[in-house]
C-alpha cells in the first residue's frame, strides 16, 4: 500500500506543477497544445517502441489485451443500451461519442505514468495502448465517418468508396503511436535491437514522454466548468462517468479474475488500466466530427478529477 500511495503521489505532484504553471500562465496560452503534440508525435511513440520492442510479443498481445478489448466493447454497447431508454432524441454520432467516453481510457497520458510509478512496470500499459490504437480507433473513426458523412459534406461530388477507404487507412497507419507500436512489435518478434547510439537517442526522447504528458494534463485542468445545466447533456455525462469509473473496472476485474485467472500484479494492472479516466482523444474526435463535444469535454474532465482517487481505491483494495 505504501508503494501504491507513493506512486500516485509522484504522479499528482507533477500534475500539480502543470496546474500551477497553467494558473500563472508562465508558459503562454498554447503550452498545453505544444506539450501534448511533442508527447504525441515524438516522445510517446519512442516510449511505445522501446516498451514493446523490449517485451515478449505474447505479453503485448496476451490476456491484458483481451481484457481491455472485451471490457471496452461491452461498455460501448452498454452506453448504447442506456441511450436507447434514457437519452431519447440523441443522434447516432452523439451515442458513439458517449460510448467512447464510457470506454476509451487515457492510456497514453496517464496509463504510462501509472504503470511506471504505481505498478512498477511500464510495459503493463502497452497492451491497452495497442488495443485502442490498432483495433478500437479504426472502428470508432469508421463509425463516425459514416454517421456524419452527410453533415460534413460540403460538395455534391464525393470520392469513390475505394479512394475513401484508402484515405482512412492511410490516416490510421500514419498515426505516430501506431507506427511506434508496429515497429516495436516487429523488433520484439524478430528480437532486433537498435544500434547503441540510436537506442540512446530514442531512450532520451522516450524519457520526456511521461513528464510532458503529466504537465499537459495539469494544464488542461485550468478553467474547466463541467456539468453545466444549460448544455442539456448532463444526463449523458453522468451515465458515461458512472459506466467509466464503476462498471468498466468492475467488468475488467471479473474478466481478468474469472476468465483469464489472473492474480497479483497482473490482476491489479488489468483493473487499474480499466479505471483510467476517459481519453482526451474522445474530445479530439468530437471536435473533428462536430458532434457530442459537450459530452466528451465534460466526461473527460469529471473522470479526470475523480479517476485518480478511484484508482487509488482500486489499488488499495487489490493490494
Amino acid at each position: 500500500m505504501a508503494a501504491v500511495l507513493s506512486g500516485f503521489a509522484v504522479v499528482w505532484m507533477i500534475i500539480a506543477v502543470g496546474y500551477v504553471l497553467g494558473r500563472i500562465k508562465v508558459l503562454g496560452p498554447e503550452a498545453r497544445v505544444v506539450l501534448s503534440r511533442v508527447a504525441f508525435f515524438v516522445a510517446s511513440p519512442c516510449l511505445l517502441f522501446l516498451t514493446i520492442s523490449e517485451s515478449p510479443i505474447r505479453e503485448v498481445l496476451g490476456p491484458q489485451f483481451a481484457v481491455a478489448a472485451l471490457s471496452a466493447f461491452t461498455m460501448l454497447g452498454l452506453f448504447f443500451l442506456f441511450g436507447r431508454f434514457f437519452l431519447r432524441g440523441r443522434s447516432g454520432a452523439d451515442l458513439v461519442i458517449g460510448g467512447m467516453s464510457a470506454s476509451l481510457v487515457n492510456a497514453a497520458n496517464l496509463g504510462f505514468p501509472i504503470a511506471a510509478y504505481v505498478l512498477g512496470d511500464i510495459s503493463l500499459a502497452a497492451p491497452i495502448v495497442m488495443f485502442q490504437l490498432a483495433l478500437y480507433a479504426p472502428i470508432y473513426v469508421g463509425l463516425l465517418d459514416q454517421l456524419t458523412a452527410g453533415k460534413r459534406s460540403t460538395s455534391r461530388v464525393r470520392p469513390r468508396a475505394s479512394v475513401e477507404v484508402l484515405r482512412r487507412l492511410g490516416q490510421t497507419l500514419g498515426n505516430p503511436m501506431i507506427i511506434g507500436c508496429a515497429l516495436g512489435l516487429i523488433f520484439s518478434w524478430q528480437n532486433w535491437r537498435l544500434p547503441e547510439q540510436i537506442h540512446e537517442s530514442v531512450e532520451l526522447l522516450a524519457g520526456a514522454s511521461i513528464p510532458l504528458m503529466l504537465l499537459a494534463f495539469g494544464l488542461s485542468l485550468v478553467g474547466s466548468h463541467p456539468l453545466d445545466k444549460a448544455s442539456g447533456r448532463r444526463r449523458d455525462v453522468l451515465i458515461a462517468v458512472s459506466i467509466k469509473l464503476v462498471l468498466h473496472p468492475l467488468l475488467a476485474y471479473v474478466i481478468a479474475a474469472f476468465v483469464f485467472r489472473m492474480d497479483g500484479l497482473m490482476l491489479l494492472a488489468a483493473v487499474v488500466m480499466a479505471s483510467l479516466p476517459t481519453a482526451q482523444n474522445v474530445l479530439v474526435a468530437a471536435v473533428r466530427y462536430g458532434t457530442g463535444e459537450t459530452i466528451a469535454r465534460d466526461t473527460v474532465l469529471v473522470t479526470t478529477i475523480l479517476g485518480i482517487p478511484s484508482m487509488v481505491a482500486v489499488a488499495l483494495f487489490l493490494a
